[in-house]
This record gives C-alpha cells, structure tokens and sequence, in this order.
C-alpha cells in the first residue's frame, strides 16, 4: 500500500507551520521556490508526495526534497542595532554609497533589516536571520508599535498632535493612528515622540512637515518590546532567545488573527482601526 498523503490543515498558534514557509526558513528555496517545487511533485513526507504548500507540520523530519533529506532550520536568531545616520538600509547601493553592510560587526550572520530607516535617520534597527520573521514584522496587520524621538524646527500644539490619533491623509495618502506628544521646546526648536504601527515611507518626516515643522533629526527608539535604550552608536547586540521566543508566540497569534479576522460587512469599517491592525496599534496617552 502506498503511504498516504499529507493532507492540508489549518495553521494555529503552537500547531506548527506551513511547509513552504518551514521549508524558506531552512534555506531550501524562496517561499515562491519551494510552493513551486511542491507543484511540481518534488517534495515529500515519509515517501508521501505533499500535494500543497498549504499543508502543516510541526518539524521537516521525514521531509524530502528530490529524494534528499531536508536539514532543519537554525533556529531564528534577532539583533538590536544601533544604526548611525549617513547609513543606507540596502545591501548595495549603486551610487557607491555607504550602507549598513559596510559598517555591521564582522562575525554576524546573514542578516537582513527588519523595515528601513532613512539615510539620515538614526537608531533602532532590528535585523534577523529569518525572512519570514522579518516579514511578520512588518505586516501592517500584525500592529507592531515602533516609537520615534523627532527634533524639528517650528511650533506646535499638543492639540495639534493629538488629532493625529486619528490618522491623517497628505496628498491622497492615509496614515494611521499616530500616538504624538511634545515633550519639550528648546529655543526655535521642539523634541515630539511618536508611536505608530505602520511605518510608511518616510511617514514620520511627511506628518511633522505636514504640521509645518522641519526634522532635523530623527531616532527610532523601539519596536515592537525591543528598544535602544543605551546601546552604543554602531554597536550590535543580540536578543535573548527566551525574550524572541516569547515574543513569536504573541506575533503568531497576531498573525493568526489577522488571517481570521471577518472582514465588515459591504467591505465598510472603521479605516484608523484597520490601518492599525486590527486594535494593535498604538494606545492614546496624555502628557
């Protein structure tokens, strides 16, 4: 009798994951690679032909991919960096400008940057050896809340920022809800501290702009439970795996219930609420 095949189930919290993403983790292929590959009658379970990438397990033991064994993923590794302005968040950059690649601590692994911050914009930068991790990350609908000290020239209210909780449109663009509060006026110039959980292009820079202030400088302070705290200019840290590990079981089910979540009837519903993830972003608080 020939073995039966896998069949598809859905994916849960703790319950294991999908094979194509288990299968990008361990380095197989892209995610697109290996769901091509598993079309293509290429990969197996125990001698059983696995039929979709949609099918769940909980480890790749007995995983084959043309007939060769498939070595388990190394387990996900995240690093805090404290990214110095005048640094590029790419690889290359083909004006010959410097990136962070250039300047990151010999003796890391493959890394890849969790969002990007601008060249002239400075702090926290979480990098990972995991692409699907980095893309969860950055799912707007996960609601992961990354904080920013901002300097600007110009004044404003803390009535001002507060509407911003609201969300704002600039030029045809929507931003969530924006937690904004004025920390402190030094001569012409003011220090604002900003949370958000979708991380727009140069969001930060528009929104303050839009106010009519000028940045002069800007600090990314946290993301997610990960903060800079007093980590070094250029220096590189790694986070604890108990701490990563705890915080994957909350993402997972951010995640999950983001997939699940039953979408407003007529496609209507509250736009700051959905821009935030479902409730995830951040909280409004008084100064």
């Amino acid at each position: 009798m020939p073995p039966s095949r896998p069949k598809p189930t859905s994916e849960k919290p703790g319950e294991g994951q999908r094979i194509a993403k288990l299968l990008a983790r361990a380095g197989v292929a892209s995610r697109r690679e290996v769901e091509r590959l598993i079309e293509a009658g290429r990969v197996s379970l125990n001698g059983a032909v696995i039929e979709t990438p949609a099918t769940i397990l909980k480890s790749l033991a007995g995983v084959t991919v043309d007939g060769q064994p498939v070595a388990a993923a190394e387990p996900t590794r995240l690093f805090r960096y404290h990214k110095p302005t005048g640094l590029l968040t790419a690889e290359r950059d083909p004006k010959g400008r410097p990136t962070i690649y250039d300047r990151l601590p010999k003796g890391l692994p493959r890394v890849v940057p969790v969002g990007r911050l601008d060249l002239n914009t400075e702090g926290l930068l979480l990098l990972t050896t995991d692409g699907g991790l980095k893309r969860e990350l950055e799912l707007p609908a996960t609601g992961v809340p990354r904080s920013y000290r901002a300097r600007a020239y110009g004044a404003v209210t803390q009535a001002q920022l507060e509407e911003l909780i609201h969300g704002i449109e600039i030029d045809g663009v929507r931003y969530g809800s924006i937690d904004a509060n004025l920390e402190r006026r030094t001569g012409a110039n003011v220090w604002i501290e900003m949370t958000l959980a979708e991380g727009k292009n140069r969001e930060v820079r528009r929104v303050l702009e839009h106010l009519g202030l000028k940045v002069s400088r800007l600090i990314r302070t946290s993301y997610g439970p990960f903060h800079l705290g007093d980590l070094p200019i250029g220096a590189v840290e790694e986070v604890r795996q108990v701490d990563l590990e705890t915080f994957q079981k909350e993402l997972s089910r951010q995640v999950h219930k983001a997939k699940t979540k039953i979408p407003p009837r007529n496609g209507e519903g509250d736009r700051a609420t959905q821009s935030r993830g479902g409730g995830g972003g951040p909280k409004r608080r008084r100064p």
